[in-house]
This record gives structure tokens, C-alpha cells and sequence, in this order.
């Protein structure tokens, strides 16, 4: 085999952090797909969930070559950094069941995470309130809690909102005072610089094409024109989940329906209002939860998000459009039976995004001091939602394997919180497929 490759090294600093990108293009000429692997893990997709697995790969694995691979120019470009930025302490997930699992054990290690890698963050708490019809929903969600050992979670009367939050109105609420807010785009480079500083090789701007069976490894080609030869890939491509599990030889089943969430900005003047995240009893009719408040780490407050299809899977914007992606979620039969189980919800969501001002009401139930002029459009993210046939939102995680390759096809919110507990999933889930330990003793 015979390799040319050159390498560019960039440093970039951000927030005070040295964050180190690797941009590498190989020109690879094989004579034999009998020829040794390049490497022997190929990671796809930079996004926080393949940063932190590549991550831990490398922690239990120091010995082998492991290049992790990313279309964009940056990591943590899409889901990963269009997110609230929120800590979540695992309140929610249904007692017993991985993601709830993860969520706890990945809030612990997320925290040990930051502060072991000096990254700021701030532990403002979170209060979800009540209103009067929402009494019943709200101790349910806290026995919940309580099943799912979240840390000093505690129910507080009316008068105790005030304490914690002395604009909010509600007449129950539960506080976790362990949520806190971040920046999980910061969080990812922090953890791409620490793979590279083990020996990792990370490759941007290089978009995935195809996939290739040998006899002893699979070949990655890129639209670039790279052929990187590996033992064995892993797939977390997020947005892009279905088609690179398609592109492989997996079916499309559990197709990613694109869902933007649009947020609105606070008037700075009006910041005060809001000291820690402020949330509503989310309706268990509905698959999202609904309008909050979000502190950020720059000191805006977000309001949000809505939920409405998006028309392109990286679509930000009612402009930003794709036929053949947005044909492709047309012609899924699981998008129509969602659709029709959620016309009333679905067609609320998209009025109030043409028209943002009609969300004042939602807010004000919370925070009487909210008025319209205090509210803009701000930023969007797009959240891949993977989607039975059934019309049913997969809630659970989903590994594809086709020979050498494993797509993780679903890794559920809140993934930036689990991040480093779904890592260790994956790495458990590369050992059961794949012969990882004795390819690392060669």
C-alpha cells in the first residue's frame, strides 16, 4: 500500500481553550484488499456522540489507530451545536430503561468531565412548575424522578417558586438543583483536542460516500476522494443516520424525520426574570415538552423551541430546502401515521412559527412580565428524530451492524448530556460485534 499524506494542523482558541484540529488528505493506492488496515477504528460523524465514543476508544484502547471523520469544517457543527445547552438530570425517561440509565450516570460524568478539562459551566438549577390542572402529571413525573435516582430532586410549593425563581407563578413545582447549562459545541471540541493529544487523527471536511466489504477490513471513501482502509467502522452520523446505514447494506427502517426547534431571545432588559431553567408539565399526549425557559452561559435566555417539520434535514430556516431529502420523508409511510396522530399539535406548532408573537400567551402563564415586544426570533436546531414505520418516534437506541460496520442508527436526547455514559454503551457494543481486544493485542 503505498500513502501520501499531508497533513494540516490548526489551532484554534476558544474561550481561552486550545482546541486542536487534524485536517488530513490521503491519496491511498491498494494493490490487494488483502493489504493491512490503515487503521483499525474508523469513527463517522464529529458530532458529540462520535467525539466521546472516538474519545473513549481511544482511553481503553491506546495502542490502536483510530481516526474519527467529519463532513463539516468544524466538530459539533449540527444537532451538538444547535442545542439548549442544557444539563439534564434525568427527570423524564421511563424508570428502567437505558436512556434514563445513561442520563443519570452521563450527568455525573459530564460535570467530572468539566471540571477535570476546565470547562465553564454553571449549575443554575431547574424548576419544573404546575398549574393548577397539572397537579396529577406533576407528582407522577416526580415519582419518576425518584425511580430513576436523580440526585436532591424535591417538590416545592408555590410560595417556595418565589424563592428560587421570584418572577415564576405556579402552584407546585419540582426543583433540580443539579441541572445546569453549558456549551456542548465547546464540550466536544474540548474532548476532540483530548483525543488528539491520546493519538487519534481527526479528518474534517471530508464527507462520507460510500462503504466497502473486504475479506480483512471495510474501505470508507469520501466524496473528497479519500479511501480510508479500517478493520472495522463505526457509524454516528445523527441527521445522517438512515443513509449511512443505507449506504451500507441496512434498511431504512428507523427512518430520521428532521424536526426544527425554533427558539426565541429574550429582551436583555428583560433577563433578570429568568434566573435558572423554567419548564412546563409537559403534556404526555405530545411527544416534545413543550415551551421553556433557558438560560445560556453568554447570558441570553432562550424561549423554546416549537417543533415543525424541517424541509431538509440540516434545514435551519423555512427557506432552507432539499427535494430529494423532503421527498424522502413524504414517501415514508411512518411520517403520514405520525402526521395523523398529531394533525391538531402539528398544525398549532407551525402557525405559531409564522407567527412567534402568538407564543406570548404560553410564556406569560409563567412569567406575567413577558409582553410581545419582548420577544425576537433567535436561533434553530434540528433534531433527528428516528421513526418506525408504525408512525411510532423511537425512543430507545438503535445499532445496525453490516459486516465490520456498526451504525449506531438512534442515540435519543438528551444524547449531549449521556454523551460519556452512551460512549462507554457504544464501546460495549463494539466489543459484543467486533473483536476489539484481540486486535488491540497485535
Amino acid at each position: 500500500m503505498v500513502l501520501n499524506t499531508l497533513s494540516h494542523l490548526t489551532c484554534l482558541s476558544r474561550k481561552s481553550y486550545k482546541v486542536l484540529f487534524i485536517s488530513c488528505h490521503s491519496f491511498i493506492s491498494m494493490s490487494s484488499s488483502q493489504s493491512p488496515a490503515l487503521y483499525d477504528v474508523v469513527v463517522v460523524g464529529g458530532g458529540i456522540v462520535g467525539v466521546a465514543t472516538a474519545r473513549e476508544l481511544k482511553l481503553n484502547y491506546p495502542k490502536m489507530k483510530i481516526c474519527l471523520v467529519e463532513k463539516e469544517k468544524e466538530l459539533g457543527m449540527h444537532q451538538t451545536g444547535h442545542n439548549s445547552g442544557v444539563v439534564h438530570a434525568g427527570i423524564y425517561y421511563k424508570p428502567g430503561t437505558l436512556k434514563a440509565k445513561l442520563c443519570v450516570e452521563g450527568m455525573n460524568l459530564a460535570y467530572e468531565y468539566f471540571d477535570k478539562r476546565n470547562i465553564p459551566y454553571k449549575k443554575c438549577g431547574k424548576l419544573i412548575v404546575a398549574l393548577n390542572e397539572q397537579l396529577e402529571p406533576l407528582h407522577d413525573l416526580y415519582e419518576r424522578s425518584i425511580q430513576n435516582n436523580v440526585k436532591d430532586v424535591r417538590l416545592v410549593s408555590a410560595e417556595e417558586i418565589k424563592t428560587i425563581e421570584p418572577y415564576c407563578k405556579g402552584v407546585k413545582a419540582i426543583h433540580s438543583p443539579n441541572t445546569g447549562i453549558v456549551d456542548w459545541g465547546l464540550v466536544t471540541r474540548v474532548m476532540g483536542e483530548e483525543f488528539c493529544e491520546l493519538g487519534g487523527e481527526i479528518r474534517l471536511n471530508q464527507q462520507v460516500e460510500s462503504f466497502k466489504e473486504n475479506p480483512e477490513s471495510v474501505t470508507i471513501s469520501t466524496k473528497q476522494g479519500d479511501h480510508l482502509e479500517s478493520s472495522y467502522a463505526l457509524v454516528c452520523a445523527g441527521l445522517q443516520a438512515d443513509e449511512m446505514a443505507l449506504k451500507s447494506g441496512c434498511s431504512l427502517e428507523p427512518a430520521i424525520v428532521p424536526f426544527r426547534g425554533e427558539y426565541l431571545l429574550l429582551n436583555p432588559a428583560k433577563q433578570h426574570l429568568v434566573r435558572g431553567n423554567i419548564y412546563p408539565v409537559p403534556d404526555p399526549n405530545f411527544p416534545f415538552l413543550g415551551v421553556h425557559f433557558t438560560p445560556r452561559m453568554d447570558g441570553s435566555v432562550w424561549l423554546g423551541p416549537n417543533a415543525v417539520l424541517a424541509f431538509k434535514k440540516e434545514g435551519y430556516r423555512w427557506r432552507d430546502f432539499s427535494v430529494r431529502e423532503l421527498f424522502s420523508t413524504l414517501r415514508y409511510p411512518g411520517f403520514w401515521r405520525l402526521g395523523l396522530k398529531y394533525t391538531r399539535y402539528g398544525s398549532k406548532e407551525m402557525i405559531m412559527s409564522w407567527f412567534p408573537s402568538m407564543r406570548v400567551n404560553e410564556l406569560k402563564q409563567y412569567i406575567e412580565e413577558i409582553e410581545a415586544g419582548d420577544i425576537q426570533r433567535g436561533p434553530s436546531g434540528v433534531r433527528a428524530q428516528a421513526l418506525s414505520s408504525s408512525g411510532d418516534l423511537v425512543d430507545d437506541f438503535v445499532f445496525h451492524s453490516a459486516g465490520r460496520t456498526l451504525h449506531c442508527r438512534n442515540a435519543p436526547s438528551p444524547a449531549a448530556t449521556s454523551s460519556l455514559a452512551i460512549a462507554k454503551h457504544i464501546l460495549n457494543e463494539l466489543r459484543r460485534e467486533f473483536k476489539l481486544d484481540e486486535l488491540s493485542s497485535r
